[in-house]
This record gives C-alpha cells, sequence and structure tokens, in this order.
C-alpha cells in the first residue's frame, strides 16, 4: 500500500507543471530505409539506416500578450535500438507580436535556407552531400545561439542569430561565435530563401562564411521547379567551394509524386568537382505515413571521394577517391 501511495504521489507532483501548460505535445518521425549502397570501388552491399528519426515535447504558456514555448528534442536510431542518441534542436524562448525570440541550441538560419529547394532531405540523395562538406560545412545545429524572427509581413520574415561560442562556457578571449541571418518569402507559388553565416577564426572548423540562394515556384498545381546556389569562403582555401543545383517535382495524382535534381560541386583545388544526381518517387498513404523509393549518384573528380548518403543518416560507409558512387533506396517514414 505504502508503494501505491508513493507512486501515485510521485506522478502527481510529476504532471503538475504538465497540467499548468496550456498546450503539451509529444512528437516524433520514424524514417527507416534500407538501402543498397556502392561506392563504385570494393563496397558494394545492403544496409539498414535510420534517418534523422527522433522524438520530441513541445510546450506552449501563455502569459498576457506573449506566448512562451519550449522543446526538447533527440534523435532516436531505430536501425540499432539507440534511444536519445544525441540532442537536436532543444530551446526555451518567447513569441508574440513582436515575432519570436528563442535561447538553446538549433538549426541556424542559414541551415533551413535551403527549404525551398531541399526535395530529398534526410534521403539518399540530400543536397547536404555536397553543401555540407568537412570543415567548410555549414549546415549546423548550433549551440549558445539566440535567435530573433520577425513577425509574418505578408509572407516577409528575418531571421537574425547569433551563436555566443561552440560547446561548454566561453574560452577567455576564444574568438568562435557565429552570426547567421536569412530573409524569406513565402507567397502563393512562390518560396525563396537567402542567408549569410560567418564564424570566426578560432571556430574548431575554422574562420569562413557562406551564401546561399534557395527558391521553389508552382508552375502549375502539380508541377513545382526548384533551385539552389551556395557559395563558401574558408581560411583554408582548399575548402572554398560553389553549389548549383536545379530540380523539379511533379504530383502524378493528390498521393503520389515523382522528383528529381542535379547538383555540382566546384571546389578550389584541381581534380576536386563533384556532381549528384537524384531522382525519386514519394507515395503518402496519408499526411503522415509515406513510403518512397530513390535512386542517386555523385559522380567524383580524381580528387574528391563523396556519396549520395553521407548525411543526415546511420549507414555512412566512405566513399572512394575518383569514383561514382551510387545508392538505391526504399524507405518508410511516420510521422507522429
Amino acid at each position: 500500500m505504502n508503494k501505491k501511495l508513493l507512486a501515485i504521489a510521485i506522478g502527481a507532483v510529476v504532471a503538475m507543471p504538465v497540467a499548468a501548460l496550456a498546450d503539451v505535445t509529444v512528437y516524433g518521425r520514424a524514417h527507416v530505409s534500407i538501402d543498397m549502397l556502392d561506392d563504385g570501388a570494393d563496397y558494394n552491399e545492403l544496409n539498414m539506416s535510420s534517418n534523422s528519426s527522433r522524438l520530441g515535447f513541445k510546450a506552449e504558456k501563455e502569459a498576457g500578450d506573449m506566448t512562451g514555448f519550449v522543446q526538447i528534442e533527440q534523435q532516436v536510431d531505430f536501425d540499432q535500438g539507440g534511444a536519445f542518441t544525441s540532442a537536436r534542436d532543444t530551446f526555451v524562448g518567447l513569441k508574440g507580436g513582436f515575432g519570436m525570440v528563442r535561447f538553446g541550441q538549433f538549426d541556424t538560419p542559414f541551415k533551413a535556407a535551403r527549404g525551398p529547394a531541399n526535395l530529398f532531405g534526410d534521403q539518399v540523395g540530400d543536397m547536404r552531400n555536397l553543401t555540407r562538406v568537412g570543415n567548410g560545412r555549414f549546415d549546423e545545429r548550433s549551440q549558445n545561439t539566440i535567435h530573433f524572427q520577425t513577425s509574418d509581413m505578408e509572407g516577409l520574415r528575418f531571421n537574425l542569430a547569433y551563436t555566443l561560442g561552440e560547446g561548454g562556457p566561453k574560452v577567455a578571449d576564444a574568438k568562435d561565435e557565429g552570426v547567421s541571418a536569412s530573409v524569406t518569402y513565402k507567397q502563393d507559388a512562390l518560396d525563396v530563401a537567402l542567408a549569410f553565416e560567418q564564424w570566426s577564426e578560432d571556430h574548431s572548423r575554422g574562420d569562413r562564411d557562406g551564401i546561399r540562394l534557395a527558391a521553389g515556384y508552382g508552375l502549375t498545381d502539380d508541377l513545382k521547379l526548384v533551385g539552389f546556389f551556395q557559395t563558401i569562403d574558408h581560411i583554408d582555401d582548399t575548402l572554398d567551394a560553389d553549389v548549383l543545383g536545379l530540380g523539379a517535382e511533379y504530383k502524378l495524382s493528390g498521393k503520389t509524386a515523382v522528383k528529381g535534381m542535379f547538383m555540382t560541386r566546384s571546389a578550389d583545388p584541381d581534380d576536386a568537382d563533384s556532381s549528384l544526381l537524384a531522382l525519386g518517387v514519394e507515395h503518402r498513404l496519408d499526411r503522415s505515413v509515406r513510403v518512397y523509393a530513390n535512386y542517386a549518384m555523385v559522380m567524383n573528380d580524381d580528387n574528391a571521394a563523396l556519396t549520395p548518403w553521407g548525411q543526415a543518416r546511420t549507414a555512412v560507409p566512405a566513399g572512394a577517391a575518383g569514383e561514382d558512387a551510387s545508392g538505391l533506396s526504399l524507405g518508410l517514414r511516420v510521422d507522429f
């Protein structure tokens, strides 16, 4: 009896702060694929991969004219049963007529700016296989960050994020801060984002800055065209690169769509360029359940070893320099 009373008391204490919130949501995504991966050399194997699967909690509390909000999100790896393997977007903030401000760890405005052209996100063929290379990468989830976003002005928004420093407490005199900013516009058939990001000289990945432009346009109700451009300038010139991409998505029906994208990465070093071709078909069983099949290939110059599967996945075998790496993927994604 005492154990039962103790359990009830503990449950009541835990539930009290939850009940006090106006809105609490548990959400997540289970995204798993079976992939045949071929590096063009010696590796050609069948893999299972968990692709940015997650479990999260959101809460909101109205406070006069403003609303306080909290999000806690963790990665879950379904291929090997790994729960809460790393922290994803986790933050606290306030929103109201002025817009939104939040504090914590989350995608930078620069990272989010790929959205309008992101046809293969978290899949084999993800554009980040060309845009997020080595220490020249920018598609990051930054710690110790303050983010301000304006309210929606007829489709127009401005974002500004400042990262105090990477890791734990700020190291004395360290210049590892970062600034990320974007302007986005989404209205009717047009969706476009322009972003800039810069990191200081003491950051572990080095002094660098980048510019990104992504756009999507609904030419018809069924056909969407997308375009992408990114340029990176790193203190190490061997990491400088430009990426250009074009793609399209066509709805065969209300639930089935085909899509394709071609991208090129022009790197500063000689014979280090790569190109990515991704093709896919996706069928939505309903709004939260989808299945898909993708084929993607990266064509590498002699000094490049990129793959179409290296990002946002747990199955990430290395590529082979100078070889064309390809992947065939069958995936299932369930959102809840």
